[in-house]
């Protein structure tokens, strides 16, 4: 699987990373779109980042709809573009599928993934849980198989979200989402 991992600082002092993957066996990732990783949007020393997390992705129009762990076996959603706020705990975390890159999420890290990239709970430290959320009107599924032309051509419609889940209309997701 090939993918382009670079480090990059936004307008307002948010720092991120870019990861751009292709598609790999049965994962179909996102052709067009780059994963964002945010480091530490909240402080891993406050006493609980979920309810700070859900506010912030509330107010950029990203509502929170879980609270849990990520999924132990590789799967993608198809149909809504997902944001993980890690709430506390550490993990590794596969990204692209199987044989996919391997990246660190400590308490106080986002994730955003684009419709289509695989992911999965590879290992934890302590106990790992993290808000999910997805843009206002993308209902999720979970996949754990291929993906036919056509679900491929409406995955990659998906309508892009009006804002960043961390900063909002002032974020990264609109210039690296467009």
């Amino acid at each position: 699987m090939k993918h382009d991992l670079q480090s990059a600082r936004h307008a307002s002092d948010l720092e991120y990373e870019i990861l751009r993957l292709t598609p790999h066996a049965w994962v179909p990732n996102n052709r067009r779109l780059p994963v964002l990783l945010y480091r530490r949007v909240l402080s891993p020393s406050r006493k609980d980042l979920g309810p700070a997390f859900e506010a912030l992705f509330a107010r950029n129009e990203w509502p929170p709809q879980w609270r849990d762990s990520i999924f132990d076996y590789h799967h993608f959603h198809s149909t809504a573009h997902e944001v993980l706020g890690a709430i506390s705990g550490k993990a590794e975390v596969i990204i692209g599928g199987p044989g996919g890159l391997v990246v660190s999420l400590d308490a106080g890290d986002v994730v955003l993934l684009p419709a289509g990239t695989g992911h999965c709970l590879q290992a934890t430290e302590g106990r790992f849980q993290v808000v999910g959320a997805y843009p206002e009107g993308q209902q999720w599924d979970i996949r754990r198989d291929a993906l036919s032309e056509g679900e491929i051509a409406a995955m990659e419609a998906l309508p892009f979200p009006h804002s960043d889940p961390v900063g909002g209309r002032e974020g990264p997701l609109l210039e690296q989402w467009t």
